[in-house]
C-alpha cells in the first residue's frame, strides 16, 4: 500500500514543499530511502522503527521505500521523522488514510516514540500557511511541543504539538473527538507574546549613563543606532570601547513586525531559538570571539548554516579586537555591508542569507595602544603602526559610515557618579529618527532606515542647503572621498537631520557627519621609547 504524508524542509532561510512518499511491499524486509537524503535522514530507519515498536505498533515485515519528493533537491535534518512514521502506519493499515490527508508534519523521534525539537519550523510554518491562504479547510501543522510557539507565532494553520507518536495516532484515530491533551494544546506552550513584549530580563540593559565621559562616542553611538550606521571606535586599552558598544542595545529602536518575523526565521534555521519562547522586539546584538573564522563570520560549511552576519540581521554586529582578526575575514564582510545579503554556493546549491547589520568595531590605536594619548609613550616604531593599520583594509575602511577616538578616561573622573543622559531619553530620540525615516521610505521596497537607502535615490529626494551642498562637495574634493564614501557622508548627514527634527540637510548636519567619518587622526610622528 501507498502513503503520502505532507511535509517541509528548509533552503536557507526558505521552506518549500516535501512529500513523504511510503510504500510498504510485499518481499524482504527492508529500509530505502531516496530522494539526496543526507546521513542523517537515512538514520530515520532506525528510529522510526524503535519509535513505532516501544509505542505499541507493529511494523510487518515488508519492504519499505520511502521517497522524499521532489527528488533532486537535497534533504537535511531530522525533521522527516514523524512523518516518514505516519506513512509506515497509514502504509501498513493502522491508521486510516483520511487521518492525514489535511495535516503537514514534521518532527524528530526519540527511541520512545517522543516528539523532539527540529530546526527551521518558522519558515516552515510560513510556507505551509501562503500555500493554503484561501482553503475552507486549512492544514493542520502537526510539530513537536518545543517548536509550537514559533510556529503559532508565524501562520494561523492549527498548530498541534502532541507529546508522543503514541498520542498523535490517538488523536488522529478519534478526529474531532479527541480530548486537547491528546493534540497537545496543554503541551505546546500559549501564543507567543506580541511583537513589543520585552524578554526576561530585558529591563536590566547596561545604561549609558554608567560611562563617564566619551560625550563624543556617545553621541556617535546614538546616531549609529538611529540611522543603522557602521561605527568603528579607536582607543587605548581600558578607555571604554567595549563598555560603550554593550550599552548600544540599550538604545537600539524596536523591531518592526517584519522584521521581528525576518529575525526569528534566522534563529529558527540556526536553532537557536529556546523552547517555549516568546516574539521579542529586542534587535539582534552579536559579539563573537576575534578568533572566528570566515566561515562563522559568513555562514557556510557542508550543510551551510547563516553566520555572524545574518544572526546580526536587523541588529549589531560587534567585533571586538579588530586588529586581532585576520584581513581575509574583516574583507569577507565587504559585499554583505554592500548587499544586505550573503549567497554561499557550492556545487549542488547556492543559498542566501539576509545580512542586513550595522558593524560596530573596537580597536587600539597601535600594538601597544598608546600612540596619540597625551601623558604617555608609544612604544611602536612607524613601521608597526602602519603595519597595524593596514589590518583594516581601504574598500572596508570606506566602508566604516564613523570612525570615532575614544581617548583614555582621566582616574579622577571616575570616582564621580555616573553623568549624562540614561539610556530611555537617548532611546527615545532614536526611535523618533527611525519614525521619520521609515514614513520617508515606506514606498521603498525593503528600505527602513538611511543606512540602507539608495545614495542616489536620497541625494535627489532631500533638501539640502545650498551652503551644506557646497560644503560636502569642497570636503569630498580635499578629503578624495569616493563616490561611496560621499554618499554614506551624506546619510550620516540626513541621520544627524532627524535626530534634529529637520526637514532638510543643513551645513552643521555635513559638518558633523564629515567629522566623524574623518576625525583626527593619531600623528604619524610619535614619541619612540
Amino acid at each position: 500500500m501507498l502513503a503520502a504524508i505532507r511535509s517541509a524542509a528548509v533552503l536557507g532561510v526558505d521552506a518549500y514543499d516535501v512529500t513523504v512518499e511510503v510504500d510498504a511491499a510485499k518481499g524482504l524486509p527492508q529500509w530505502t530511502i531516496v530522494g539526496l537524503a543526507a546521513g542523517a535522514v537515512k538514520e530515520a530507519k532506525e528510529r522510526v522503527a524503535a519509535a513505532l515498536t516501544n509505542s505499541g505498533f507493529t511494523l510487518p515485515p515488508r519492504r519499505y521505500t520511502i521517497n522524499l519528493a521532489p527528488a533532486d533537491q537535497p534533504k537535511t535534518g531530522t525533521a522527516f521523522d514523524l512523518p516518514i512514521a505516519l506513512g509506515v502506519l497509514v502504509a501498513t493499515g493502522q491508521l486510516d488514510p483520511s487521518a492525514t490527508s489535511r495535516l503537514a508534519a514534521l518532527g524528530e523521534l526519540g527511541l520512545d516514540g517522543t516528539l523532539r525539537a527540529v530546526r527551521g519550523v518558522l519558515p516552515v510554518a510560513l510556507r505551509l500557511a501562503r500555500s493554503s491562504p484561501g482553503d475552507a479547510s486549512p492544514l493542520s501543522l502537526i510539530v513537536p511541543p518545543a517548536n509550537a510557539w514559533e510556529a503559532r507565532v508565524a501562520s494561523r494553520l492549527p498548530t498541534l504539538s502532541p507529546p508522543t507518536l503514541q498520542a498523535l495516532v490517538r488523536a488522529l484515530r478519534r478526529g474531532a473527538d479527541a480530548p486537547p491533551e491528546l493534540w497537545g494544546e496543554e503541551h505546546g506552550g500559549s501564543a507567543a507574546a506580541p511583537v513589543g513584549a520585552m524578554p526576561p530580563g530585558g529591563d536590566e540593559r547596561l545604561d549609558l549613563r554608567d560611562v563617564v565621559g566619551q560625550g563624543g562616542a556617545k553621541r556617535a553611538l546614538e546616531i549609529a543606532a538611529a540611522g543603522g550606521h557602521a561605527l568603528l571606535l579607536v582607543g587605548p586599552p581600558g578607555g571604554g570601547k567595549t563598555m560603550l558598544a554593550r550599552r548600544l542595545p540599550g538604545i537600539l529602536p524596536p523591531l518592526s513586525d517584519d522584521e521581528a518575523l525576518e529575525v526569528l526565521a534566522v534563529q529558527s534555521v540556526a536553532g537557536l531559538l529556546p523552547p517555549g519562547g516568546a516574539l521579542s522586539s529586542e534587535r539582534p546584538f552579536r559579539a563573537p570571539h576575534h578568533t572566528l573564522s570566515v566561515a562563522a563570520l559568513i555562514g557556510g560549511g557542508s550543510l551551510p548554516r547563516p553566520g555572524e552576519v545574518s544572526l546580526a540581521h536587523h541588529g549589531v554586529l560587534f567585533l571586538d579586537e579588530l586588529q586581532e582578526i585576520p584581513r581575509s575575514v574583516l574583507d569577507a564582510l565587504r559585499q554583505p555591508m554592500e548587499d544586505g545579503r550573503v549567497v554561499i554556493s557550492r556545487a549542488q546549491q547556492s543559498l542566501a542569507f539576509p545580512a542586513k547589520f550595522a558593524l560596530v568595531g573596537a580597536m587600539n590605536p597601535c600594538p601597544c595602544g598608546q600612540a596619540g594619548q597625551a601623558g604617555r609613550t608609544c612604544t611602536c616604531s612607524p613601521a608597526d603602526i602602519a603595519r597595524h593599520r593596514a589590518r583594516v583594509s581601504g574598500p572596508l575602511a570606506d566602508r566604516l559610515d564613523m570612525t570615532v577616538h575614544v581617548p583614555a578616561v582621566a582616574i579622577a573622573a571616575l570616582g564621580g557618579g555616573g553623568e549624562g543622559e540614561p539610556s530611555a531619553l537617548v532611546r527615545a530620540r532614536v526611535v523618533a529618527a527611525r519614525e521619520r525615516q521609515r514614513e520617508r521610505y515606506r514606498r521603498l521596497r525593503r528600505v527602513t532606515c538611511n543606512a540602507h537607502v539608495p545614495g542616489r535615490w536620497l541625494d535627489a529626494h532631500t533638501p539640502i542647503a545650498p551652503n551644506a551642498r557646497a560644503l560636502l562637495g569642497m570636503s569630498a574634493e580635499r578629503l578624495a572621498l569616493s563616490a561611496r564614501g560621499y554618499h554614506r557622508v551624506l546619510k550620516v548627514a540626513r541621520t544627524i537631520a532627524d535626530l534634529d527634527q529637520s526637514e532638510g540637510i543643513e551645513r552643521a548636519h555635513v559638518a558633523e557627519s564629515l567629522f566623524v567619518r574623518t576625525p583626527e587622526r593619531v600623528p604619524a610622528q610619535v614619541e619612540v621609547a
